[in-house]
């Protein structure tokens, strides 16, 4: 029997994404894979504008599909199910990839199968490495920041999480405030390069308190407080700029740093065979991150998991790889599925950020 073919579709924020994997649960291989970013277009704004990432991925995702299909040297003939993300994210691009992966399914006949974007990021490493169950997840984003354990495909237990904003979105906020281009995470890291993390004495929130939750809403206040404080005028001199970069990234590698070691208690406690934290999502790509949490997992004596950068951000190879993993397990949708901007992996822990009508957020 020949191993499953999965074409993934992505489109939960500003990148428009298609891939084509082929393999089993453990054991995949990528294709292609194919992002149409969106950075270009939200600059002006100084971050995602919903209305006009909508639009964008209307506009690209047939085209990143084709192209996917093209890279690998396939055709839908070759395809064994059409993966897609049905959420969380912004909801017009999120319906805009389930539509167009019905639209799929229907002409040519596939199995569709509705991916949860967060269990995208989290089974990367099953992906990549072929990471065996339980593992420590740090899933660190634009928008999410939790610690789950995974001990299956669709199987999450949370530790903790940011009861506010994310590391993704206080690193944008951080660049606004600072006038540096966007997405702020690359931008705060460089500047951060040139600066001392020593000069400013920035918070380290909710080290005080025990257990896993973060919080980076009052770092970000504590930077603007801070800005205003050595700004002469309406300006800002450019070392002034480089040491508040350095000093917030600084607060941030120290919170997570703390509270992964707190995950990692937690999750020892399970007594797993071959011991891992891995680390997935956008953030994970900033590489003073990547290096306090390698230290953190070598002192506790579990092996570390990164991505490459490629699969740190959005991509249709992780979406492609979770669908595989749940059609493997007899597991498909039909054309009921639905779009969802809120949509948590742990369905059993209360939730972080509140709900309402639509669900609770994370």
């Amino acid at each position: 029997m020949t191993a499953p073919v999965i074409l993934g579709i992505e489109s939960s924020c500003d990148d428009t994404a298609a891939a084509v994997i082929r393999g089993t649960p453990g054991a995949a291989e990528i294709l292609s894979s194919v992002v149409s970013g969106q950075a270009e277009l939200h600059a002006p704004f100084g971050g995602v504008v919903p209305e006009i990432a909508a639009r964008a991925h209307a506009e690209k995702i047939d085209l990143c599909v084709a192209e996917a299909l093209s890279e690998a040297g396939l055709t839908l003939r070759d395809i064994d199910a059409v993966a897609v993300t049905a959420g969380p994210g912004l909801i017009g691009g999120v319906l805009s990839g389930v539509m167009c992966a019905k639209g799929i399914a229907i002409g040519a006949g596939l199995p569709l199968v509705g991916v949860n974007h967060l269990a995208g990021h989290a089974l990367t490493p099953r992906l990549t490495d072929g990471a065996a169950f339980p593992y420590l997840m740090l899933l660190v984003s634009g928008g999410h920041c939790q610690f789950l354990v995974v001990e299956g495909p669709d199987n999450f237990r949370r530790l903790g999480g940011t009861i506010d904003d994310a590391p993704g979105e206080a690193f944008d906020k951080t660049a606004r405030l600072l006038a540096l281009p966007q997405p702020g995470g690359p931008s705060v890291e460089a500047e951060a390069r040139r600066g001392d993390p020593k000069r400013f004495a920035f918070p380290r929130p909710l080290l005080d308190r025990p257990g896993c939750d973060l919080s980076f809403s009052g770092l970000k206040t504590a930077l603007l407080r801070t800005r205003d404080s050595v700004m002469e005028g309406h300006r800002l001199k450019r070392q002034d700029r480089a040491d508040l970069c350095a000093g917030f990234q600084a607060a941030v590698v120290d919170v997570l740093a703390e509270k992964t070691r707190r995950a990692i208690a937690e999750y020892l406690e399970l007594e797993p065979e071959m011991p891992l934290i891995a680390v997935a999502g956008g953030v994970a790509a900033n590489q003073a991150i990547r290096a306090a949490l390698e230290t953190v997992a070598a002192d506790n004596g579990l092996a570390f998991l990164a991505p490459p950068l490629s699969l740190c951000t959005d991509n249709g190879a992780m979406i492609a790889y979770a669908g595989l993993e749940r059609f493997s397990g007899g597991e498909v949708d039909d054309m009921t599925l639905k779009a969802r901007p809120r949509w948590p992996l742990d369905q059993q822990s209360p939730a972080l950020l509140g709900g309402g009508k639509k669900g609770a957020k994370a």
